[in-house]
């Protein structure tokens, strides 16, 4: 089963308020989402050219986001992934974006970075497709 290509945002966190509350705002700002409780199986779900961002909770039972990190990475080394967590601390940062994260927010958070963030590597993403659709037509 691979994940909706109308979906333009993959949220994952395991507290069903917060899950509700962003995808609540990422809704209201006319974004497609789909929001899971756990990250098990997703990198299997998800198409190359999936042209959507992954937003993942770091602190999770099961596959935390570091780990979802590193599984996307290794299917779509440009795929757009937002780490957010309530642990934040400057080694937990420095170590997402070294793992290839596009960008770490610490909650709580305002609204409006999460939705900047989200329009920012949805941005990015269209150019890596468009970019590699372009490359195969020349190839």
């Amino acid at each position: 089963m691979t994940v909706d290509a109308a979906t333009q945002v993959l949220l994952v966190d395991d507290d069903p308020h917060l899950r509700q509350a962003l995808s609540q705002t990422l809704d209201l700002a006319g974004l497609k989402v789909c929001a899971l409780a756990d990250a098990r199986g997703l990198a299997e779900r998800l198409d190359r050219d999936w042209p959507g961002v992954v937003v993942s909770d770091i602190r999770m039972p099961g596959i935390d986001g570091l780990e979802l990190l590193k599984q996307l990475k290794a299917r779509d080394a440009e795929l757009p992934v937002l780490l957010i967590t309530g642990h934040g601390d400057v080694p937990l940062a420095v170590q997402a974006m070294r793992a290839g994260a596009y960008d770490f927010l610490e909650k709580p958070f305002a609204s409006e970075d999460l939705l900047d963030s989200v329009r920012r590597a949805l941005d990015l993403r269209r150019l890596v497709l468009d970019n590699r659709s372009l490359r195969l037509a020349l190839a």
